[in-house]
Formats: structure tokens, sequence, C-alpha cells
């Protein structure tokens, strides 16, 4: 596995550039944002690349009045932009100067800090993309399933030698995290050990109802901390609450969320879960595969609204994408012989959607009663188009 990997959001960040004074990359750390907007840079002859971790580029920035009208007409690329949050609105008054498209790409790990003041002062003017890890469609050729299941996607870790290699990074990721990241991304003191016990229960409860009062109990803390720490982990993009839909049913539903985390290399890591001899033999196995499934179906629908449905009887959809009336339905299984459940065709008659399908590891695609069945790459290479028509 070597060489670049082009990003499947590449394309679609030049042509947003083209269309907006700001555009901004948004995902955690070293998940890709600063080599893919140095890639932009050699897309996009005009422009300069400034990292604000570096003092070179702070002294850059002491005079942005200057810099901007120095490069009024170039791209310029601020990477690391959370470290200098004062900076939007002089952003702000320096596009609206000179407002036209691609004059400023910025990148940065999500923090309360740069949300609230990008939102806030370059409304109207800024568009954003999520960089997730590397999702399946762009590392097919790269690596095999399992490899990236097992690594997950941060390239260090998918990109690693071998397996000691890529867990020894995934582990001195979470401690950088909650050791340096935390404080620095402006949540003010959280105790990183504390934070750590929750991060070890929430990959233990992985794929399971969210149950912030157990929690608390569990690590002795308030559910309003529970609750902080929880915001914290969805906005860093460590974990994702997947929500659960809501339609007009006579059965009950459940109202509590779904609680994962998002990249299956941490969950693993977590876990201590070091080759795929211990992947498929430990209880968390089918929650993961499910997780790593639901993360590339959001990945290649992101216009649509991602939930789950569960009824007091057991009736389930492990994922529901949604967009204005279309629906498409997915049950997930780890099993080379799927079938669907009693549940998930009550829900299909229910819901009417426009597709439902069974996700598992299988070697070819096929359609019984009205569900597709496909593995996960298959779908990802046949179906897509045909449900977003």
């Amino acid at each position: 596995m070597h060489g670049y990997i082009q990003r499947a959001c590449f394309n679609s960040i030049l042509h947003q550039i083209k269309r907006y004074p700001a555009v901004a990359l948004l995902g955690p750390r070293q998940s890709g944002k600063s080599t893919l907007a140095q890639e932009v840079q050699k897309q996009i002859k005009k422009s300069i690349y400034l990292d604000l971790q570096d003092p070179r580029s702070l002294l850059r920035l002491e005079d942005p009045i200057a810099l901007f009208e120095q490069h009024e007409k170039n791209l310029i690329i601020l990477d690391e932009i959370q470290k200098k949050p004062e900076f939007f609105p002089i952003l702000r008054s320096l596009i609206d100067k000179k407002r036209h498209p691609g004059r400023v790409l910025i990148l940065g790990s999500a923090s309360p800090n740069l949300i609230k003041q990008s939102s806030e002062t370059l409304a109207g003017r800024i568009c954003y993309l999520e960089i997730t890890p590397f999702q399946r469609k762009e590392v097919t050729d790269f690596c095999d399933f399992q490899s990236h299941w097992l690594r997950g996607g941060y390239p260090l870790s998918l990109l690693a030698e071998n397996n000691r290699d890529s867990f020894d990074w995934r582990i001195n990721y979470i401690r950088t995290f909650l050791e340096r990241d935390i404080p620095q991304l402006g949540f003010g003191y959280i105790s990183s050990s504390q934070m750590h016990r929750l991060w070890k229960m929430l990959a233990h409860s992985h794929g399971q109802i969210l149950n912030q009062s157990k929690l608390g109990q569990s690590l002795g803390v308030s559910s309003v901390s529970i609750r902080k720490y929880i915001s914290l982990l969805e906005q860093t993009f460590i974990i994702r609450q997947l929500s659960p839909y809501s339609f007009n049913l006579k059965k009950r539903l459940v109202k509590s969320p779904k609680i994962y985390i998002r990249d299956s290399g941490l969950l693993h890591a977590l876990l201590d879960i070091e080759n795929v001899e211990d992947l498929m033999s430990h209880p968390v196995c089918g929650a993961s595969f499910e997780s790593l499934v639901i993360e590339n179906l959001i990945f290649q629908f992101p216009n649509w609204e991602a939930f789950f449905l569960r009824t007091s009887n057991a009736a389930e959809v492990d994922l529901l994408l949604s967009k204005g009336q279309k629906k498409l339905l997915f049950e997930i299984k780890l099993n080379s012989s799927p079938k669907a459940s009693k549940g998930f065709y009550q829900l299909m008659e229910e819901i009417k959607p426009k597709e439902a399908f069974i996700i598992a590891p299988i070697k070819e695609t096929f359609k019984v009663k009205g569900i597709t069945y496909s593995s996960l790459e298959l779908f990802i290479n046949n179906k897509i188009s045909q449900c977003m028509e």
C-alpha cells in the first residue's frame, strides 16, 4: 500500500472553491486534510499554503491585510485554523472587500470556536465539507477489506507496514487526543483519565442504545457531564449518535440514539484487538462490521438523513436513509448466508421504501422478495447511482 490515494471529495472541493469565497474542510486530526489541501494547491497554481502550527506562517499572518492584498488573486490555504479563531472576523472583512470565489480554504479539527466563529462570521460566504478517514471506495485498489476493517481508515494506521505498527499508531493517537488535543480545542478542563474510561465503555457498548444514566453511574459523574463528554466526542468526529426514526407507527418505538465509535480501527484499539483472528472471535465483531458498513453508506449518501428504527417487539432496521419522500432500508449481517428477519419485512410493508437491502460478506448480488442482497463493495460499485436517481 503505497503512493498518494486520491480522495473521493477532491473534485467536490475544487468545485466548491469555484462557488464560494471560503471553503472549510473539517474532520478529525490525522484524517488526511493537510495532504488533501496540498493536492488542491498542486491543482490550483495560484495558491499559497500556511500552516498555523508553523511559526513562519504565523509571522506572515501578523499583517493579514497585507497578506490578502498581496495574494488577492490567489487561493490562501490556512491549515489548523482552530489555532487562531480570532482570525475569522478579519477574514470576513477581507473577503467582503473583494467577494469572489476561491479566496480561502480553511482546514481544522472541530471545535466550539471554529464552528461558532465561522458560522457566525462567514455566513453565506462559506461551504463546509467533512473529511473522514479513508472509506472503502477510496482504497479498494490499495488494501483488502479485512485489513481496512481491522485497521480503520486513518491514513497512517491503514498504510502502516504491519498490524503491530498500525495498532501502536492508534494507541498513540488515542493518548494524544486525550492529553493534548482536547485541551487545545477549547473545551475547557476535562479529566483525560475519565474521558479514556468513558471512551472504552463506549467501545464495549458499541452499536447499542445509549444509556447516559448507566454511563454516569459507572464513571461516578452526573448525566450533565456525560452529555458534555458525548458531545465533545461527537463534535470531534470520534463517535456517531445514530438517531431513531420516528413516524406514525402504532407500535412503541425506541427513542434513544445508538452509539458508535466511527472508525473501526480506533474501536479495535480501545478493545485491544490487534489482528483479524482476535476480531472475528470478539463479541463486538458483528457490531464493528455494522458500523463500518453504516459509515461507508452515509459517506456515499452525503445529502441524506441517517436513522435506525427499532420497535418494542424487536422489529429493526439497522440504517434508514431518507431524502424527501425517498427511503432506503438496510439490514447489516456478518453472515455469508444472510436472511432478512420477519421484523424487517414488516417494517418494509409499513415504510414502503424506494429500495431495501441486506448488506453482508457475500460474493454476488441477488434479489429475493423485494430485497437486494449485496456485499458492501458490490453495493458501492453497482447500486449507488440507481438509488440516487
